[in-house]
């Protein structure tokens, strides 16, 4: 099934009614926005093919929605990039996934210029968000020709950040992303015609996944009009809105009850927030909980299976029960989870290992990268390198991250990466690369710095250098200089005793 058939079915129902918004103001109905992307799809097949893949590098703007249905449409396959990312790290999954076009926002623009120049990348067609050439390719016929069904195609080439320091791309198929929207509406929100989903967080990621759920119901879109996430912004948008739900990393909840709690402000149609992408401490949980009732939903999932392992359901929010606050819930609909030890056999209730799952949602596998492909893909099972526990009722608890990535604010941060950058300081030794637990961001970066002997570094130098090479929330937000790392026999840091460390305060 295209996941085009979706808008197409809600522009038959419910043509007149408004469909995205930017801040208050109705910028598509149904029909519209399903003709505005019948038009981006005649202008992308104008020159190209399908199975092309589609980059779009921006901050969440309203044309994201028109964007990726066109692209569907083509029978091509949207290729989101986080737009905090460096123009390198852009340029790097452009050469990766071999995009033969780009939408970027203005904000982007210039900079990835800057670096595309010697690029095998740099015969990517540059569609400026906005621009002269995205309202020249709006403006044509719409596209009449057949809207290839196949469930099998590329929809989504969504790409995470690798451990080697490049992002791989979990290849989403349109069963997959088909999936992911059935067991959103079947385990985590009801939707209909008069809700609304708010784009607080990045629509590169997560809160682009659910724009499928909402349209498939005929609900409005909404973008802020900063295009981020502003607390007092996103209470107006909910004062004017009906039924808004939206999807919110742990840090950004937060700070909407630090807002609520300081303006004295309830939201009046806040009907749900969907929370995932890093840890909540259960006491945060709580107090929002206090502040704006039992809206919360909890899922845990990964890129490769997009949103959808498991679900901590608005009804098990209900309740003191820390063990169940702090778990990520029950298995989604349709998805198969286990906990299996270092062999893949599977593990009784109260044994930790590694958590595996399968099921229609899972990826078909890395794009161009059979090694990490067969990692992760084992017998049938997504290996998902998260490590947990189920209790006897079935509760499935997080208990670490054996891929030792670290979560800030809803981001996956891989520490290799920080410290490949940081390595290539001229004053730098040695280095690594950890996670601290934070109360505001989920973790911090914390980058243990073993300096070349007799030279002193400033964290100023470092922050520059880490600058020029990668986003900026990847950046350590704190370096503790130390004459020597802790290693084992074999040569390896011994993370463990340096998270120890960072947990002593020492």
């Amino acid at each position: 099934m295209n996941l085009f058939s979706l808008l197409d079915q809600a522009a038959a129902r419910h043509p007149d009614r408004g469909a995205v918004y930017r801040g208050t103001e109705q910028v598509h109905s149904f029909a519209s926005l399903r003709s505005r992307a019948l038009r981006i799809a005649a202008g992308l097949r104008a020159a190209g093919k399908p199975g092309d893949r589609i980059a779009i590098a921006s901050e969440n703007v309203p044309e994201y929605v028109e964007l990726f249905f066109g692209i569907w449409a083509a029978g091509m396959a949207a290729t989101p990039v986080n737009a905090k990312l460096h123009a390198r790290e852009l340029v790097q999954i452009l050469e990766d996934s071999g995009a033969t076009t780009i939408f970027v926002s203005p904000k982007l623009a210039a900079g990835l210029e800057a670096v595309l120049a010697g690029s095998p990348a740099a015969s990517c067609r540059r569609i400026v968000i906005g621009g002269a050439d995205h309202a020249a390719l709006a403006a044509g016929e719409e596209w009449a020709g057949p809207v290839d069904p196949d469930p099998e195609a590329l929809g989504w080439l969504f790409y995470t950040s690798g451990t080697t320091g490049r992002s791989k791309g979990a290849m989403l198929s349109r069963r997959n992303l088909l999936a992911m929207t059935i067991a959103h509406l079947a385990d985590v929100e009801t939707v209909d015609e008069d809700c609304s989903l708010l784009h607080a967080a990045p629509m590169s990621h997560g809160s682009g996944l659910y724009m499928a759920a909402y349209v498939a119901r005929g609900a409005r879109q909404v973008i802020p009009a900063s295009s981020a996430f502003e607390p007092a912004e996103f209470l107006d948008l909910c004062d004017h809105h009906p039924g808004c739900g939206a999807f919110l990393a742990p840090t950004m909840v937060q700070r909407l009850r630090l807002e609520a709690e300081r303006s004295g402000r309830r939201p009046a149609n806040l009907r749900s927030v969907v929370y995932g992408g890093g840890p909540m401490y259960v006491e945060e949980l709580r107090r929002s909980l206090a502040v704006f009732g039992p809206v919360f939903v909890q899922i845990y999932g990964q890129g490769e299976a997009p949103m959808t392992i498991t679900c901590l359901r608005r009804r098990d929010h209900v309740g003191d029960d820390e063990a169940v606050l702090g778990s990520v819930g029950f298995a989604r609909s349709g998805v198969e989870v286990a906990v299996v030890d270092a062999d893949g056999r599977p593990l009784p209730p109260g044994e930790v290992g590694e958590i595996v799952c399968r099921g229609d949602v899972v990826m078909a596998g890395y794009w161009h990268n059979a090694r990490a492909s067969a990692e992760a893909l084992r017998g049938g099972w997504l290996f998902t390198g998260d490590m947990g526990s189920f209790d006897a009722r079935g509760y499935l608890t997080l208990r670490d991250r054996s891929k030792d990535v670290i979560i800030s604010g809803g981001t996956n941060i891989y520490p290799r990466e920080v410290e490949e950058v940081l390595l290539r300081h001229p004053d730098v030794e040695e280095v690594c690369v950890t996670g601290q637990p934070d109360p505001e961001w989920g973790e911090i970066v914390v980058a243990f710095i073993v300096a070349v002997q007799g030279r002193a570094i400033a964290a100023a130098s470092l922050d520059d250098h880490c600058n020029a090479s990668i986003a900026r929330f990847k950046r350590p937000k704190r370096y503790l200089f130390v004459e020597a790392l802790p290693k084992n026999n074999y040569g390896k840091v011994l993370k463990r005793e340096l998270r120890e460390r960072l947990s002593a305060g020492a």
